[in-house]
């Protein structure tokens, strides 16, 4: 075959499968129903046990509906354990609506300082591009993220501030912000060339003005304070009286989250384990901690995994959530799908590889909530994901210990879980990564 593709070859490659009786029959099968059905490996289901040597959930999963909050949800359902174990409920969620409207207008501002601060760049240069294409009005996000809003603006209860159709179906509010967003950093990049950056950030100030008023005419308007009182599940009745978010965060969650860093496995050459590094313009308060990673080992990261769950707190995680899953059994498993036989070929990419190519990202975080463990080796995980009730076992997953050497990236774990020269790299100053790197990628 030379550079074009010509009638003759495709005569070659149509005969070629015609004449395999295994093809036709693939193709007859595939034709008619979901290649996901048509391959599904029948000895992974037939063997899925969903029982962990450690299980820490009795609680009903959230739903984070058509939106990409997953980070958030996945944040404060770990943070709503301790909440419900200081108020004596049974069930609780803080308001996930909240915690979106801040990321949103944090995100902006940090969206259009980049922007000035990029202004003297091309239009094409590529980190202008990534910027203008990924950086606006997005849902996704990272635990540093997470951590950054609940610091500066606190947490209240999802009674104080409800979902909204728009905060459970985002994408038309997205748009328009998309394009608020994208029409100010023409503007900005203009006022920046023509007078320098503080006049632009006169203009800057308009564009967030209107922004918040979008925020608001979708999601409502965030609480200053609020009056807060509630039934405990044996029917005791309490009253805290009038608090501002940030006091009832301090009051009602019990983990400390400046003392939790995020440990990711990335097995790229480039990446060396022991090392911090962070992205570039990966973020959204300006003047938070910034996004920084510690890079370890799949051993270590799942041995803290695995000892943070047995000493009774669930863990934070992000992966690459579509590959191998099935949500009517909930399962992820790397046997899951017979794909190589079905179509007479082989996958043979490595995770680094698929890190390099964009096979894969982190593109979804949950939370951790069981284990088991047989005589000190993680066999599979329980799963508390956040897409309601409806999907795998009551909306919770059995992941296979295989899977999550393949396609978890991250956990959020205290820094003490970690060991002493691991720690000392914290401190070191973090490698910058561009902001185009698959490690940049946002949960949603």
């Amino acid at each position: 075959m030379d550079r074009t593709l010509s009638t003759a070859d495709t005569e070659l490659l149509r005969k070629e499968f015609s004449a395999s009786p295994a093809y036709r029959v693939a193709q007859n099968a595939v034709t008619r129903a979901s290649v996901d059905d048509v391959a599904l490996n029948h000895e992974v289901i037939a063997n899925l046990d969903h029982s962990m040597s450690t299980s820490l959930d009795d609680w009903k999963v959230t739903n984070q509906e058509r939106s990409g909050r997953c980070w958030l949800f996945a944040g404060l359902n770990l943070l709503r354990v301790g909440a419900m174990r200081k108020m004596g409920l049974k069930d609780f969620e803080f308001s996930q609506n909240y915690a979106m409207f801040w990321d949103k207008i944090e995100r902006a501002n940090y969206f259009l300082e980049a922007i000035i601060e990029t202004a003297d760049r091309d239009i094409d240069d590529r980190t202008v591009a990534h910027l203008l294409r990924a950086g606006v009005a997005e849902d996704g996000g990272q635990w540093n993220m997470f951590v950054a809003i609940v610091n500066k603006h606190g947490l209240v209860p999802k009674s104080v501030m409800p979902e909204t159709a728009s905060s459970a179906n985002t994408s038309r509010m997205n748009s328009v912000l998309r394009t608020l967003l994208r029409q100010g950093a023409a503007g900005l990049r203009a006022a920046v060339r023509a007078n320098g950056a503080e006049a632009a950030r006169a203009q800057k100030a308009e564009i967030l003005r209107v922004a918040y008023r979008v925020l608001c005419i979708h999601l409502g308007t965030p609480p200053e304070r609020f009056d807060w009182q509630w039934t405990d599940k044996d029917r005791g009745f309490h009253r805290d009286g009038v608090l501002t978010p940030l006091e009832f965060a301090a009051r009602y969650t019990d983990l400390p989250l400046d003392d939790y860093v995020c440990l990711v496995h990335d097995p790229r050459p480039s990446s060396p384990a022991g090392r911090t590094f962070t992205v570039q313009y990966l973020g959204n308060v300006l003047g938070a901690a910034p996004v920084t990673y510690l890079n370890i080992d799949m051993s270590m990261l799942k041995d803290i995994a695995a000892r943070t769950i047995e000493g009774g707190e669930p863990v934070w995680f992000g992966c690459d959530v579509g590959k191998m899953m099935n949500s009517e059994y909930g399962v992820w498993d790397v046997r899951l799908f017979e794909l190589a036989p079905l179509y007479d070929t082989e996958f043979t990419l490595s995770k680094a590889d698929r890190l390099l190519v964009g096979e894969t990202e982190m593109t979804h975080a949950m939370l951790f909530t069981g284990v088991d463990v047989l005589d000190g080796v993680t066999r599979r995980w329980r799963v508390e994901n956040s897409w309601g009730k409806d999907k795998g076992k009551d909306g919770f997953y059995t992941m296979n210990d295989s899977w999550f050497d393949e396609h978890v990236f991250e956990i959020a774990a205290r820094k003490d879980s970690l060991p002493e020269e691991l720690r000392q790299a914290l401190a070191t100053e973090p490698v910058v990564l561009p902001a185009w790197d698959p490690m940049g990628a946002l949960a949603g």
